[in-house]
């Protein structure tokens, strides 16, 4: 990745963008301002970030006031999230008996899963708010250096909260997609950590072993991330095996899910889309039959 921030070629570019800063901490992270020095020297931070950790944290990016918001929003939805209770492995794929017994895809963990679909999120929401804030989406942008990201057109997936209650986990997986976007809104009182293996696999290697040890708890290449309520995550999980370790406390812990792709008209599949959120919009009935947009040919 390149450590500079795309210039703006537009005329239009020392013009201030639409920022809410009644939501984003911009007195910390000038997105208002995208020619300054100090949002470069962001995105340098985020970029070196990404290089060197596999992932980007920006630390306090909404507003204390905003964060409080924000866990009302998500505490008045959670009961509306679809659980998904399942024993699955880092591959979200059935067991194949012909394989080795300390092969990834035959060592499985429970997981307890809900999501709150983003069409019952309202338009009112400060939630919905930084999800389709423009200047949040070209932060996005800049920091994985390429002109643009868009928003999902998947109306359930799009903006989605997830919800991980008591004693209730994420365990070892990889994302179907290359890079998810996250906010916290709401911490449990412990565990929940995120705990992940920086670029384990890449699209020509699969790296079974190595997947394999880490499943099986030996996790001297894992990281582990401190991140609080109100922190923005990029994460490329497409290639970096990650959990969310189980929830402990009676706090639920609430995390927004904002899907922007580098391409426009992402939608999920409906096969997928019906086990996370229990039903399926009629673009996901028109789409079954198109093929998943994926550069590689790693198993899901």
């Amino acid at each position: 990745m390149n450590a500079t921030a795309p210039a703006r070629a537009s005329a239009d570019a020392h013009a201030e963008p639409d920022v809410a800063h009644d939501v984003i901490d911009t007195d910390r992270y000038p997105l208002h301002r995208p020619d300054s020095p100090e949002y470069r020297e962001l995105i340098a931070r985020c970029r070196h970030q990404a290089e060197e950790e596999g992932c980007v944290v920006i630390k306090g990016f909404v507003r204390p006031e905003a964060l409080q918001r924000m866990e009302a929003e998500s505490e008045a939805l959670a009961p509306t999230a679809h659980y998904n209770d399942t024993y699955t492995n880092p591959y979200n794929s059935a067991d194949d008996p012909s394989l080795p017994d300390d092969h990834p895809k035959r060592i499985f963990a429970d997981r307890t899963n809900a999501f709150v679909a983003g069409d019952t999120i309202g338009d009112d929401t400060e939630i919905r708010r930084l999800y389709h804030d423009k200047a949040v989406q070209q932060l996005v942008a800049d920091c994985l250096g390429v002109e643009q990201v868009y928003e999902y057109a998947d109306p359930l997936a799009g903006l989605v909260v997830n919800v991980l209650q008591p004693n209730c986990q994420h365990p070892w997986h990889f994302d179907t997609n290359e890079f998810i976007v996250t906010m916290m809104t709401k911490q449990p009182e412990a565990g929940g950590s995120f705990d992940y293996v920086p670029g384990i696999r890449s699209p020509e290697d699969e790296n079974f072993e190595a997947v394999s040890e880490v499943v099986r708890g030996h996790h001297e290449r894992v990281k582990s991330l401190d991140v609080q309520a109100g922190d923005l995550q990029i994460f490329f999980g497409r290639y970096s095996l990650h959990r969310v370790s189980r929830v402990q406390g009676e706090r639920e812990r609430h995390t927004l899910i904002l899907g922007y792709a580098k391409e426009p008209g992402v939608i999920g599949k409906a096969e997928r889309t019906r086990k996370l959120f229990g039903r399926v919009a009629p673009v996901h009935e028109r789409e079954a039959e198109r093929a998943p947009n994926r550069s590689d040919k790693l198993s899901d």
